[in-house]
């Protein structure tokens, strides 16, 4: 199999720094295509949160994203394609709940207000209803702290591929500096894992 060349390798190098400055500062594609699907939302009367990384960073813990994921109920995200796919917006696969920003070409991916974190099993923790979940952030409504942490304890919990969400929390809670309390704001199912990674964030990484 033939490498790709020296100068190629560089180029994308670069563009991958250049992307990632960018979104530490606040600006590029990923914050863009976030406001945009916010603003659309809102004018649709829509109640949305974004989720995952960008919500993490509301929060206090600020990690790379190279996608937007937005909680919203099911029958608002088919009003949602109603009116905008084939206006910026293109399914990722047919019938898929994920669509493609073609402007800033980013992957929006939806989670629905019922369905399950991780494994997809039912489980005493679901994806809330943004109407109750949602806080005004910086740019655009975001999930609340105690349902973000739910929703992603919730999902290491339950599925070995997605044990970065545990990472997450851990780092949040030490960036954050979320006290122990927080834990009863929690649904019992997770609580006894917050406590524990709440124990793992007061010791310092090791420097090697």
């Amino acid at each position: 199999m033939e490498r790709p060349a020296r100068n190629q390798v560089d180029s994308r190098m670069d563009a991958l720094l250049a992307e990632g400055q960018e979104y530490f500062m606040g600006v590029g594609g990923i914050h863009n295509a976030a406001a945009a699907i916010g603003g659309l939302l809102a004018d649709l009367t829509i109640d949305y949160a974004i989720a995952g990384a960008l919500a993490l960073a509301e929060h206090g813990f600020k990690r790379f994203t190279t996608d937007v994921d937005v909680l919203i109920r099911r029958e608002d995200l088919a009003r949602f394609k109603t009116q905008w796919l084939g206006r910026g917006y293109v399914d990722v696969r047919p019938g898929g709940k994920a669509v493609r920003d073609t402007a800033n070409n980013i992957k929006i991916d939806f989670l629905l207000t019922g369905d399950f974190p991780g494994d997809g099993k039912p489980k005493p923790v679901a994806f809330p209803d943004p109407r109750a979940a949602g806080v005004q952030g910086t740019k655009y409504r975001v999930v609340s702290l105690p349902r973000l942490i739910e929703m992603k304890l919730a999902s290491g919990m339950t599925a070995p591929h997605r044990l970065h969400d545990l990472a997450d929390i851990l780092r949040l809670i030490r960036e954050a500096g979320l006290p122990k309390a927080l834990s009863f704001e929690l649904d019992p199912y997770v609580r006894a894992k917050f406590d524990e990674l709440w124990i793992l964030a007061q010791h310092e990484d090791d420097d090697y």
